[in-house]
């Protein structure tokens, strides 16, 4: 009897990931550390993936793992050194085993020139006596096999009003290898007269050919690609197979090698045991139910509210235990990270430790895989910008070795997630000069510690004196700002000029559930996420003046508050449209705002539903939810009416459309 082995590849390439990132792991503490055990725990990596790669027809990676292991073997029986040198080879190995893991898994062809080459150092490096130091074995890009790559990349719309500029990224290509073609695709430009400005319209099919990976190539396009279609191809995948997709094109979820998210997750016996348990109770309740309801008798309804008590409580039990299988630990995302700070502090010519607490804390799945591009940016950025070279370091009293952090903690309903450095801290005279050059600073006299340092996530704001490979292009921050909002959190930054700077996020445990408050305007029911709200007044009259070009302002304990009536926002008939209402004061990026409306209905948990999945993406609406009524809500988008209301002027589109 045949077996068909092809049903076992995606485990296989799950449970190889899983694999590099603990040899990962253990290689970064094999420098500090020589542990017997850690090179066993490596060893046993090494063979599993060379072992399951030889079964499933995976030849080069089988080879290419078998000389990796070889030499852990060695360096295990104690007959080599686990030196500097080596752990350096067997970390560059690791990177080259990524692409032929990623290779097999969509089919491009693999870097066989540049794992024959890796190979061989192996081989040279089973050799007793002394290794070639970290800079003789670093793998340059000259030497691997380039490939000719076909792209296609269209922008998002809103490229533009994002801050972003789509010609940048394609200069960025040029980078890794060189530009074949370009050609401009016009197939989106609308009629002279319907023409907007600020909307992106152009496309672009690129001709690259490169060394590197689809994901190193693609990762060019990482703060740009939310909204876009980009195509990634081999052109020997797309001349064979014409239906090939080895790189997932951006913004079509059902693309089956997107890197960007698992398409599995797994999960304890124990949680699966629990649900079972659940449902079976779910079962008996519902039997119960209609037993009561064929008998029927004087106390039929009495007992059915007992039984439905009964229903409600199990529902809501198996409602969180459901959300905990989705529950990952953001250790999952932490783990990546000693490695890029290792590879930071080489290029940067700088000590950094790393210290990562509360790894252990649950975040839910989805979001733990947005993630990874917005931390990335900000650790990059604290080993570039924030931390001194030894020698400012030493000027400055501290010590030679600077320090990066990564914390995680529950707090409330949320998670906090902390990036920090102990370098220079960010100088708000020096960001509030930058602003003044680029006209975004604030008036005079209303500029605070705080607002200055909340100009560096403006678009394309940069102190940086020049470009690195790092930073200083002023495409991150503003990025980071962005896609930690689209997860429905926020950031804030706690400034120590000369001490350091901690960027803080605060996230929601999952995207799926939300505490909301139920609100009518008009005739229309809204849901306004509860994280938000920090408390409800009935404003008196006196309470309310109007700002000549600004607006109307609410005074609240002293403070006047900016005031923007949604039923205006929203394009509704309000219940009364000279005064009454309430007001709901809300909070995001520490600043307040009061929203007015009509009536409040009460606190709802509601169920998230994408209204960009199933329709259109609508501006000021983060989702929307079918209500106990069978009727649907929309579940409204505090950061995006906070900036409709900055910009109103009815040029907008309004929610309602």
């Amino acid at each position: 009897m045949e077996i068909d082995l092809s049903r076992f590849r995606d485990t296989f390439f799950q449970e190889a990931e899983e694999h590099v990132v603990e040899m990962e792991s253990g290689l970064l503490q094999l420098e500090h550390n020589s542990d017997p055990e850690l090179l066993h725990a490596i060893f046993r990596g090494a063979h599993s993936i060379k072992g399951a790669s030889g079964s499933l027809g995976f030849d080069e990676i089988a080879r290419f793992t078998h000389a990796m292991e070889s030499l852990l073997d060695r360096m295990r029986e104690g007959q080599v050194a686990p030196t500097r040198g080596r752990v350096d080879l067997l970390l560059a190995a690791l990177d080259v085993l990524r692409r032929l893991l990623e290779t097999a898994r969509s089919g491009a062809p693999a870097p066989e020139e540049d794992a024959a080459r890796t190979a061989g150092l192996l081989v040279v490096a089973q050799r007793a006596g002394d290794f070639p130091s970290a800079g003789t074995v670093e793998l340059r890009a000259g030497d691997r096999t380039a490939i000719a790559w076909s792209i296609r990349f269209a922008p998002s719309p809103d490229t533009f009003r994002q801050g972003m500029e789509p010609v940048l990224v394609l200069r960025e290509l040029a980078r890794l290898g060189e530009i074949v073609a370009v050609e401009p695709d016009t197939s989106r430009l609308p009629a002279l007269e319907l023409l907007e400005p600020d909307t992106c319209y152009l496309a672009w099919n690129v001709g690259l050919r490169s060394d590197r990976s689809g994901q190193e190539i693609r990762d060019v396009f990482a703060f740009v690609e939310d909204g876009a279609v980009l195509e990634i191809r081999p052109e020997a995948a797309r001349r064979e197979e014409p239906g090939a997709d080895p790189v997932a094109p951006a913004g079509q979820p059902k693309a089956a090698a997107a890197r960007a998210e698992s398409g599995s997750i797994r999960v304890a016996t124990a949680k699966v045991d629990k649900l079972i348990d659940l449902v079976g109770e779910l079962v008996i309740a519902q039997s119960m139910a209609s037993q009561i309801l064929a008998t029927g008798g004087s106390s039929a309804l009495h007992r059915l509210q007992e039984v439905f008590a009964e229903v409600e409580r199990y529902t809501r039990e198996l409602q969180e235990r459901v959300m905990g299988i989705r529950m990952l630990p953001v250790g999952s995302v932490f783990s990546r990270f000693p490695r890029v700070v290792r590879d930071l502090a080489a290029a940067t010519g700088k000590e950094i430790a790393l210290e990562i607490h509360g790894e252990e804390t649950e975040l839910d799945k989805g979001m733990i895989e947005r993630l990874s591009d917005p931390l990335m940016h900000l650790v990059r950025n604290a080993a570039d910008h924030g931390l001194e070279t030894p020698a400012g370091r030493a000027e400055a009293g501290k010590p030679a070795c600077g320090r990066i952090w990564l914390r995680a903690r529950h707090q409330g309903g949320n998670v906090v997630i902390e990036v920090g450095d102990d370098g220079r801290g960010l100088d708000p005279e020096r960001i509030y000069a930058k602003a003044l050059e680029r006209g975004l600073a604030l008036e005079h006299g209303e500029a605070t510690g705080d607002q200055v340092c909340a100009l560096i996530f403006e678009p394309g704001f940069s102190t940086a004196e020049s470009v690195s490979d790092l930073s200083g292009r002023g495409v991150g921050l503003d990025v980071v700002k962005k896609s930690v909002e689209a997860l429905n959190g926020t950031v804030a930054i706690v400034n120590q000029p000369g001490r350091g700077v901690t960027f803080r996020i605060q996230l929601p445990l999952t995207l799926a559930i939300l505490d909301g408050l139920l609100l009518r305007v008009g005739d229309e029911r809204y849901v306004l996420p509860l994280t938000s709200i920090m408390e409800s007044i009935a404003p008196r009259h006196e309470q309310v003046r109007s700002v000549a070009g600004k607006g109307e302002v609410i005074a609240l304990r002293g403070e006047p508050l900016p005031l923007v009536r949604l039923h205006r926002l929203l394009h509704r008939a309000a219940a009364n449209e000279e005064g009454g209402g309430l007001a709901v004061i809300v909070e995001h990026g520490g600043k307040r705002l009061a929203l007015v409306v009509d009536e409040l209905l009460g606190q709802q948990q509601v169920v998230i539903k994408s209204l960009e999945t199933h329709f259109r993406k609508v501006e000021g609406v983060v989702g929307a939810t079918i209500l106990g009524d069978g009727q649907p809500a929309l579940i409204l988008d505090v950061a995006a009416l906070a900036e409709m209301a900055r910009g109103a002027g009815g040029d907008r589109r309004p929610v309602a459309a």
